[in-house]
């Protein structure tokens, strides 16, 4: 299916989104079993980045039945950056896709995105049209986009 890459890693970043992780996990499911009939390997990283509710319960369960999925234990909340990056260190892939546990990143998105690797893009990003974020992190992030 992808001419210019043979394996891709999606790392997620969980912190307290134990009523997330259901429907998280059943959407991207269905977009890694899609990505692996076209023979790519996927691997599924999460990271729980501390959480104090059963999410890192939840995601050991996913881990214990799907061998492509790692789960990454941090002994307290870091932050999500320092979550990615804990995950950057054990990715294997050729490329790699984040997303946020809070379903705000649509895994369904992801064929898209390797789409415009494969057409040779070194990076590639998305848009979120309608953010559920805070009025401080919408401005933090225009801020970012405008430097980027």
């Amino acid at each position: 299916m992808y001419n210019t890459f043979g394996s891709l890693s999606i790392v997620i970043p969980i912190f307290n989104e134990e009523e997330n992780i259901p429907l998280l996990w059943d959407r991207l499911h269905k977009v890694v079993e899609q990505l692996k009939e076209g023979e790519l390997f996927v691997e599924v990283i999460f990271v729980d980045d501390g959480s104090e509710d059963h999410s890192l319960t939840l995601l050991k369960e996913i881990a214990e039945k799907f061998p492509y999925v790692k789960v990454v234990e941090l002994a307290r909340n870091f932050g999500q950056h320092a979550a990615i990056f804990a995950a950057f260190e054990l990715v294997s892939s050729d490329v790699v896709v984040t997303l946020d546990g809070d379903l705000q990143n649509p895994p369904e998105e992801i064929p898209k995105l390797l789409k415009k690797i494969d057409e040779g893009y070194d990076v590639v990003g998305g848009w979120r049209v309608r953010r559920h974020d805070t009025s401080f992190r919408k401005a933090a992030s225009k801020l970012v986009n405008y430097f980027t």
